[in-house]
């Protein structure tokens, strides 16, 4: 095997990948815009009626709302929790720091079946499943570990001498936070929150337990239908999360792409 040859194998496979991933947005951004009375590939002609059924049933745009006020909630909840504890976590030495380390990872670790049973039981003492804040806690829990790796990552690769050298010069520690130490971690940090609101937007497992009918989020609403009645609008869904999940890709290459470095 010739080297032009051994290096042209990773790339074959690459493609291969790619073209397996992007195979069903290719099917099911087209099948939303299909004329057909119920799943049909390819469509038989286009239309946007399964576009305005979305925007004409009130279930489902309760259910996007639902989605957005929990994942905005998620966000703002993760981010309060996490960034304290991630300064504390990187730049502070403390028993236990192991364990502390080995708690806050088990949720990505816990199969998120496991973790909804749990939920289920402890939110189900305090009266709160089937609310809002059930599931804004559960995917606060989930969210955290994400959240957690990308601001400790950003943190270990801040250089803490430029907080030296403003507080030298006079800044507080207020002061130097606000101009110094937050705009150079504001990409990090923002990419922290986008995952948090994205993995909330895009959660089911959990949702399906505990949100009930009053707190019911897209991803719950497109397995309910799906179970219930094969609803073709799940394509018109399916294209709008994945309108979202694409945005957030491109929102977070430019934010982590270096001024000047090539696109």
């Amino acid at each position: 095997m010739t080297p032009k040859n051994g290096a042209a194998i990773p790339l074959v496979l690459a493609i291969l990948v790619a073209i397996f991933l992007v195979a069903p947005i290719l099917i099911v951004v087209p099948m939303s815009f299909s004329t057909a009375v119920s799943f049909e590939f390819p469509p038989p002609g286009y239309s946007l009626g399964y576009y305005r059924a979305y925007f004409a049933d009130e279930s489902w745009l309760e259910a996007t709302a639902n989605s957005f006020i929990i994942a905005i909630s998620t966000t703002v909840v993760t981010m309060a929790l996490v960034v304290p504890a991630a300064f504390g976590f990187v730049r502070h030495r403390f028993a236990g720091r192991t364990i502390v380390n080995q708690m806050l990872m088990l949720p990505l670790i816990v199969p998120h079946v496991v973790s909804a049973l749990g939920y289920y039981g402890f939110l189900a003492k305090l009266r709160l499943v089937g609310t809002h804040l059930s599931v804004i806690i559960a995917h606060t829990a989930l969210s955290v570990p994400v959240v957690f790796l990308v601001i400790c990552a950003a943190l270990k690769g801040f250089d803490r001498t430029l907080e030296r050298a403003a507080m030298n010069s006079g800044a507080g520690p207020l002061r130097t936070f606000l101009w110094v130490t937050l705009p150079v971690l504001r990409p990090g940090l923002m990419i922290g929150a986008l995952f948090a609101f994205l993995h909330s937007f895009n959660e089911s497992v959990v949702a399906i337990f505990i949100a009930g009918s009053t707190a019911s989020t897209l991803p719950k609403k497109m397995f309910e239908s799906m179970h219930l009645q094969s609803d073709p609008v799940i394509a018109v869904v399916s294209t709008l999360l994945t309108g979202a999940v694409m945005t957030g890709m491109l929102i977070s290459f430019f934010l982590t792409r270096r001024p000047g470095a090539p696109a």
